[in-house]
């Protein structure tokens, strides 16, 4: 299943999202819970779903800094309506990021109260990889328990390809690490700026290709989300482009022969 973030499509709205979805060929999409208010009602959400038949695979929790106000301060609440809507509407997953430093209290008890909100909703909580905050020469360590999810005991995860790039972190060596416990993939590329750049995958200078040929080669049977950056796209013909690109890229090596065993 190739779906696509309605991040994606910003500053576009949710709906244009699927809308886009729809009419490109995607075969599902992850809601981006965000500052547009359609993203924060499940009920719209479901409805766009239906009108556009396309399905929800996953919800991405509110976990932005720009988003640290939707549904609320309280972090274990706006996971557990993240869950919530993820069950609403037919998904799987919640993708969830770690803690910032400042959330002393959520970070504490993250890696055992994610595994418990697992226990209770029945929904996965694949936390992502992210990266050290970097500027001029010094390294902010801004994740806790850590940016990498492959040094926690969490059940289900997430790589993000334009984090992996920001943390000049091998992308196919974490998926080695976590086996079984990967269960979603945020397809995208980034140069090893230490900006979160969320390239068209191709662009970049990830190992995107050799990602997806290890993912073919070990049945993965999770989510492959495209969530790139089309802010910059001059207009809608633009994105559209980019859309089908990052699809197509995605269709062709996820397609391709598995590596040998």
């Amino acid at each position: 299943m190739i779906a696509l973030s309605t991040a994606s499509v910003y500053p576009e709205s949710t709906a244009d999202g699927f809308a886009l979805a729809a009419r490109l060929g995607y075969d599902a999409v992850e809601v981006m819970v965000g500052i547009d208010p359609i993203s924060q009602q499940v009920d719209a959400v479901r409805d766009l779903s239906h009108h556009h038949r396309v399905p929800v695979c996953a919800v991405h929790a509110p976990c932005l800094l720009i988003t640290q106000r939707v549904w609320g301060l309280e972090p274990w609440g706006k996971l557990m309506r993240s869950a919530d809507m993820a069950r609403a509407v037919g998904a799987d997953v919640v993708v969830v990021h770690p803690p910032f430093r400042w959330q002393r209290e959520y970070a504490r008890g993250f890696v055992d109260g994610i595994a418990e909100l697992e226990d209770r909703t029945g929904v996965a909580f694949a936390v992502e990889n992210m990266y050290p905050w970097r500027a001029s020469r010094r390294e902010m360590q801004v994740y806790v328990p850590g940016w990498d999810p492959s040094d926690q005991d969490y059940a289900n995860t997430t790589i993000d390809l334009s984090h992996s790039a920001v943390s000049r972190a091998d992308p196919v060596a974490m998926a080695r690490r976590l086996g079984p416990r990967l269960r979603h993939i945020h397809l995208t590329d980034g140069t090893g700026s230490a900006k979160d750049e969320h390239l068209v995958p191709g662009r970049g200078s990830q190992p995107v290709v050799e990602l997806l040929e290890h993912l073919a080669a070990e049945d993965f049977g999770g989510h492959v989300v495209l969530e790139i950056n089309t802010r910059k796209a001059d207009n809608r013909e633009a994105r559209e482009l980019d859309l089908v690109e990052a699809l197509a890229f995605a269709r062709l090596n996820f397609a391709s022969t598995p590596e040998p065993r």
